[in-house]
């Protein structure tokens, strides 16, 4: 096949029967829409493209900029289309996590700005967030921003309505499957792929998989985050279920050994959600049925995501000193204390405050008196034993508590005589009126 451009090569993806001795279903077909073979590597590919479409030649004239709120596949769609068409590209985040992408995104000739914020979805009512005052600068009189806007751009949803799910249904002889599985990200893939399975047939079951509160797969967020995202409607769901970054990395490595599919953790998320509900909920299925999760990305890109976490599948020691390995009783049994309680025991203990969340997050707003020690850089700290001495008492803090807790469990298990994570977090710190400094 020829094309004139690599923007031609976007979309009509494969759709693969995953072999039933893998997944185990009895009676159901489960395939896999494989979006990594966009040309850019993601399901993203589509809704930039369709997004940046309707301005691109404008902003190129101005002498313009391309700007989005993202920290991976979307920003890499962006940054590669914007060099073709000689237009500058800036990723503006809170969120860049994932090392390989933000390498990626420099080699694709991006600016990457990092402010912080309590989610890279914007919040209109809080006006002291700063992603939400470079937001409203984007609008300013003047301004040669073309800002694609993925969490609010209807052209996100539109490019998977128009395209990803027509596919689907043709790729079943013209039929959608009766289940349809997604990850919800902005939650424009799995709203579009509905809206257009649901024209072809209003009984489609579609699940929504969001990520654990205190856990971190790339491109699902948590059901607080996705309250936030302008695209998301509950109502197109007919169920949410959560997934932790332990079952993706299982869902990735049972498509990579088993299927030979280069699946990245988003779609080992997709997988093994879309398998569990289909256990729970379709056991005793005796007539034939079809489902389908998107495989939106490809591995490579994750090698450091899958080395913290489990370091063994890269033929490295398994980190027994790390947020992961503790176990439910001893989370339930770590010690959390609630604003009141900690002001009190600040006062008259003098504990050390370790806030972990992010550099920028922490010059914005902090206790204190506290010291940044990122989460990244604790796991590491802690990999080597106490970083803390025993007659010191600590407190904890993350942006909700629940990291933090899992944290002061693994300092107890290690010996630590009193370490105590602030319940509510940071977050609940402020909602109480509680003081807080800038840096």
């Amino acid at each position: 096949m020829r094309y004139d451009s690599i923007i031609e090569t976007i979309g009509d993806t494969p759709l693969v029967r995953i072999d039933p001795h893998v997944h185990g279903l009895r009676n159901i077909d489960l395939y896999a829409k494989l979006e990594f073979c966009n040309p850019f590597g993601s399901l993203k590919d589509r809704a930039a493209w369709n997004m940046v479409r309707p301005g691109l030649s404008s902003v190129a004239e101005q002498g313009g900029q391309i700007v989005e709120l993202s920290s991976g596949n979307t920003a890499k769609a962006l940054a590669a289309i914007a060099g073709m068409h000689g237009v500058g590209f800036k990723s503006v985040t809170n969120r860049m996590k994932i090392p390989e992408i933000k390498e990626l995104l420099l080699l694709l000739g991006a600016e990457i700005e990092e402010l912080p914020g309590q989610s890279e979805c914007l919040d209109p009512t809080n006006s002291n967030d700063p992603l939400t005052l470079f937001h409203r600068s984007l609008g300013e009189p003047g301004s040669t921003y073309l800002h694609t806007d993925q969490y609010y751009n209807a052209r996100n949803p539109q490019a998977h309505e128009s395209g990803t799910g027509p596919e689907i249904v043709a790729d079943l002889d013209g039929r959608a499957p009766d289940w349809f599985i997604s990850g919800v990200g902005t939650a424009g893939s799995s709203t579009g792929v509905a809206r257009a399975l649901r024209e072809n047939n209003p009984k489609v079951q579609v699940v929504g998989l969001v990520a654990d509160k205190s856990d971190f797969i790339p491109g699902i967020r948590n059901i607080d985050e996705v309250q936030e995202v302008g695209i998301f409607d509950p109502l197109t769901y007919d169920t949410l279920e959560k997934v932790t970054s332990s079952e993706a990395i299982d869902g990735m490595m049972t498509l990579v050994r088993k299927c030979g599919i280069l699946a990245g953790p988003t779609g080992g998320a997709a997988y093994f959600g879309a398998v569990r509900h289909l256990r729970e909920t379709a056991p005793q299925l005796t007539e034939p049925a079809t489902a389908v999760f998107i495989v939106c990305d490809r591995v490579e890109s994750y090698l450091s995501y899958i080395r913290k976490r489990r370091p063994e599948l890269l033929g490295q020691q398994p980190r027994n000193n790390s947020a992961g390995s503790v176990s439910p009783d001893e989370l339930s049994a770590a010690t959390a204390v609630g604003v009141t309680e900690a002001r009190k025991w600040m006062a008259e203990e003098k504990p050390l405050v370790v806030d972990m969340r992010s550099p920028y997050a922490f010059a914005a707003l902090h206790i204190a008196g506290s010291v940044n020690i990122v989460d990244e850089l604790f796991e590491d700290l802690v990999r080597g034993g106490l970083p803390f001495s025993k007659s010191q008492p600590v407190l904890l803090a993350c942006p909700v508590g629940e990291k933090s807790l899992k944290y002061a469990a693994l300092l107890t298990r290690m010996g630590h005589p009193d370490v105590r994570s602030l319940a509510g977090g940071v977050i609940a710190w402020r909602d109480a009126g509680a003081p807080l400094v800038r840096e």
